[in-house]
């Protein structure tokens, strides 16, 4: 062995891509790499401690992809652990065949475990970083954007055409707030959105991702599918994970991809009006039998169902599979889909009506309102899951090369 390859006393541990990389010289005068320790918070000291016990007993690793990446470390510094933390989909398959969860004297719970690091990743990596904290206090911040929302849409109304009330029987929404005001508005808000959580998951993937090999097609492609599919709410069986009680069941995949697919298609329908506006002169409103109101349609359905299935399962969750702080988030994030799609779905069976410009002004104000709040609530787990799932499926194809663990 090469004297450079001795370890040092302060290299006794996994590096973390969180780490600094220092240079000391040992008695022969060859340089030998030094990894400072990096302090894990409390929670991540608590997903390190459980995975060291998962990885002794190895039960679960056919459940999801958590644990087969746990098997590839003996080490978990806190790159690492935010890395399991977000590829864990909180479905409790572990938690329900797990031999030392509570009250056993290990207490391991990883899906709650791993659900307090995932607020803490959301936050650390929030951009701006100041308003991190709005994810801990995601209730209080959902209530303030839907009012604020609603207020500004409401008074714009007033402003714009001296009361909500003209041009109501026509069925034109331009009439009452016009087209690019409402496309200047709702792009900005919709731009900064996508940019927080653009520049908050590339940062979270600069530093998991360090020691992985450049992204392939195939794994990328794998990733895609395992995201869009939610692959692993199946409790690795098919038969789904569990929720209230020990039995199996897919209701939370389905009512994930209702809702899912229904935010995509409304997100279609929008784009395809927008064609229609700016391509081609065709201006609204459109048919009920049109594209756009098609897509709209169906999309609002499915985001209707989704979310109301997804509210009941969350109040039927057991507490100790979970962390409850982040319930006005999880919570607050399925009630805007939920009134984003109530006000939809008014609006468009009542658009030839009186009622129109009120409901407009309201239904605005709520996707405003989800639209502002995108980065700094539920959303964001989707995004950070994804790049999760990008890293597992490109740790398979590197196979022994990673030299993690014992590799």
């Amino acid at each position: 062995m090469q004297q450079s390859d001795v370890l040092t006393p302060e290299r006794t541990r996994t590096a973390s891509p969180f780490d600094t990389p220092k240079t000391k010289h040992d008695a022969s005068g060859s340089a030998a790499r030094v990894i400072p320790i990096v302090p894990l918070s409390h929670s991540e000291a608590e997903v390190a401690r459980q995975m060291q016990i998962c990885n002794a007993c190895r039960y679960c690793e056919g459940f999801c992809a958590v644990f087969p990446a746990m098997a590839r470390r003996l080490e978990f510094g806190k790159a690492d652990v935010n890395y399991l933390a977000n590829l864990c989909h909180n479905c409790g398959a572990c938690y329900h065949a797990c031999q030392y969860a509570p009250p056993h004297e290990f207490a391991v719970n990883v899906p709650k475990a791993m659900a307090q690091v995932r607020l803490e990743t959301y936050t650390e990596y929030a951009f701006p970083a100041a308003l991190g904290a709005l994810y801990k206090r995601n209730g209080l911040t959902l209530s303030v954007a839907l009012a604020t929302g609603l207020a500004l849409f409401l008074m714009l109304g007033l402003a714009l055409r001296s009361g909500l009330s003209a041009h109501a029987t026509s069925a034109n929404f331009y009439a009452i707030f016009p087209h690019n005001l409402l496309a200047a508005m709702f792009g900005t808000v919709f731009l900064f959105a996508m940019l927080a959580l653009g520049v908050g998951v590339t940062r979270f993937w600069r530093d998991v991702a360090a020691g992985t090999s450049s992204v392939s097609m195939p794994a990328a492609a794998e990733a895609a599918k395992h995201a869009l599919t939610l692959k692993y709410l199946d409790g690795g069986h098919g038969d789904g994970c569990n929720e209230s009680d020990d039995a199996f069941t897919l209701a939370r995949r389905r009512f994930h991809h209702l809702t899912f697919y229904g935010f995509l298609l409304c997100f279609a329908a929008t784009a395809v009006a927008t064609l229609y506006h700016y391509a081609f002169g065709w201006e609204a409103p459109y048919p009920y039998l049109s594209v756009p109101v098609l897509l709209g349609t169906v999309g609002g359905i499915g985001l209707l169902v989704g979310p109301a299935g997804l509210w009941w399962l969350n109040l039927r969750r057991d507490p100790e599979r979970t962390d409850v702080r982040q319930r006005p988030m999880d919570r607050g994030f399925i009630a805007l889909l939920l009134l984003t799609s109530v006000s939809g779905l008014a609006l468009l069976a009542f658009r030839a009506t009186p009622a129109m410009p009120s409901l407009l002004a309201t239904h605005l104000g709520i996707v405003m309102a989800l639209f502002a709040t995108l980065p700094y609530g539920k959303f964001a787990h989707g995004i950070f899951r994804s790049a999760a799932l990008l890293k597992s499926s490109i740790e398979k194809r590197q196979g022994r090369s990673l030299g993690l663990g014992s590799e």
